[in-house]
Formats: structure tokens, sequence, C-alpha cells
């Protein structure tokens, strides 16, 4: 393993991230050392380890997001990205924040992943693993009536290869990657859309005869079943709910989020702040324990 520790990030203090933390290092109390959380001073004082951000009088109140606690989450992504680069951790896991909270402080990316790849440069690619499914996605945080004109082969091929490299790393010899067609029926031959055979299938074709093991495009009905029997190791969806809604309903407790075709590991759980669970002790630590898991293996 690498002998770095892994930096865990508390997100928006007032949501669930804090407490996921807590509850993994109480599951697990022999890997303490090999973690620094990272958040307000009073929670970091009460875990006993860490590196403390914000001020130092500020304490967070469950299920409360305020100005205060965003400008926290941001501070302590920076310093696990500062930190990560300057080889004071072997990667990032981090929690859950508020987009809507964080933009009203002047943050101006549209999530996390796009941060990192701003602090840490690489061509980012959003992907899910850790569960029955690993999912990529093409196109991620834009309006749905924007992707068909945006899409490019480029974005593809960058998608199934991050795809390839992450189950190599899982271990798989020749990772069997299955690419979503946009439209209905993959476009049914041109009668419900052009995009599936001109953009998509040139894509295929060429990363084929390169050597790999791509199939597409393909319905995005029935693909993910053919991935949950066993016929491809991992899908390349092109758009955000075309991948997350069938990931979401397979594996939402098994599953997190990576950001991968990054210089260092970033891995996230697959939910939000979930403030409405804040302070009860009754947030699934599932997809916590999945994105400490897979950090863990991918910065091996």
């Amino acid at each position: 393993m690498n002998p770095l520790p892994l930096a865990l990030t508390c997100g928006d203090p007032a949501g669930v991230g804090p407490e996921l933390i807590e509850a993994w290092l109480g599951a697990h109390p022999e890997l303490a050392a090999s973690v620094v959380p990272i958040g307000p001073a009073k929670w970091i004082a009460r875990l006993g380890q860490g590196q403390a951000v914000g001020p130092a009088e500020y304490a967070a109140r469950a299920g409360q997001p305020d100005e205060t606690g965003q400008l926290v989450a941001l501070e302590a992504m920076e310093l696990a990205a500062r930190g990560t680069t300057g080889g004071r951790f072997g990667g990032v896991v981090t929690g859950p924040i508020h987009k809507k909270g964080l933009a009203d402080v002047g943050y101006t990316f549209p999530g996390q992943t796009e941060f990192f790849a701003h602090r840490w440069g690489g061509e980012p690619v959003m992907a899910f693993a850790g569960g029955r499914l690993t999912v990529g996605l093409v196109t991620w945080h834009i309006p749905l009536r924007d992707v068909a004109t945006t899409l490019t082969g480029a974005d593809i091929r960058r998608t199934v290869l991050a795809l390839i490299a992450l189950r190599q790393k899982l271990g798989d010899a020749r990772p069997r990657i299955a690419v979503c067609g946009v439209n209905p029926h993959a476009g049914e031959g041109g009668l419900l859309g052009k995009e599936d055979d001109a953009v998509i299938l040139p894509a295929v074709e060429s990363l084929r005869s390169e050597g790999h093991d791509v199939s597409g495009p393909l319905p995005g009905d029935t693909v993910f079943h053919r991935h949950l029997q066993g016929e491809f190791d991992a899908v390349a969806a092109i758009y955000h709910d075309q991948g997350l809604a069938p990931l979401k309903t397979v594996d939402f407790s098994t599953s997190a989020n990576l950001s991968l075709g990054l210089r260092h590991v970033r891995t996230s759980p697959d939910h939000g702040t979930a403030y409405g669970l804040a302070g009860k002790g009754r947030a699934d630590r599932g997809s916590f324990d999945a994105a400490v898991r897979l950090a863990r293996a991918l910065s091996a």
C-alpha cells in the first residue's frame, strides 16, 4: 500500500460527511493512521486526529448549512489538493458538498471533479465503481438538451480509456467496455437520431482497431442488464442520468464516485449532503466505505 495517508475532507460540515468519517474510524481503528480527516477545529479536536480548517470557534449545526460551513468545506478541499501535490497525502476522499452553497461564496466549479482537475491537471472522467456496476460518464454536469450537440469522439475515447485503466487496476487483464448510444435504440440506424452512427460508432471502431475490447453504440435500456450478467466489465454512459439512474438503483450503498484521468486519486461517496439525516446517526456508510476502499486500492 501507499505509505502516504489519504486525506478525508469533511464536505459541508452541516451534512453527513463528518459523521461518516467518524463512523468509518470507529469501524476501522486499525486504519486510523492511514487517513487524515480535514474539517472544523472543534470536530477535529473531538476526533483526536486530523487537520483543522476554518475559524477555531466555529461549530457546525447538523442539517443547517451556513456560509462559514461552505468556506470550511472549500478550505478542506484546498488543503487536500495542495497536500497531495506536495507529497503529504497519497490521495483524497471527499465528503459531499452543497454546490449552491459553495457557489454563493464564490466557488466557480460545477462540482468537485472539476475542482480537482483544475488544481491537479489532467483530463477528468467521472466514474463510479465498488459495487456490481462500473460506469463512466462521457458528459456529466451539462443540461440534457446540450448532450447531443457537445458530444465528441474525443470525449468517448477519453472515457473508454479511463475505464480500461481503472478495470486493469482492479484486476481485469483485458477489460470489456460497452458504450451506450445517446438516442433510443442507439438511433435505430438513423431513424431516431444521427449521433450514434455519426459520432459514437467511429470512436468505438477506432478503439477496436487499436486492439481494445469495446462494443457500441448499444441501447441504454439493455446494456446495464448485460453488464450485470457478466458480458461487460464497465459501461460508458453518454450522459449523467443515463449512467447514474441504473447504478444508484443497483449500487446505491456500495459504489463510490471516482475522478479518473487526474494526476492523483480522488474518490467520494456517490450521494449528497443528506441534511435531513445529518446528526441523527442514520446515514448509510456503505458508499463512503467504498470510496475509502477504492482510494486505498488505486493509490497503492
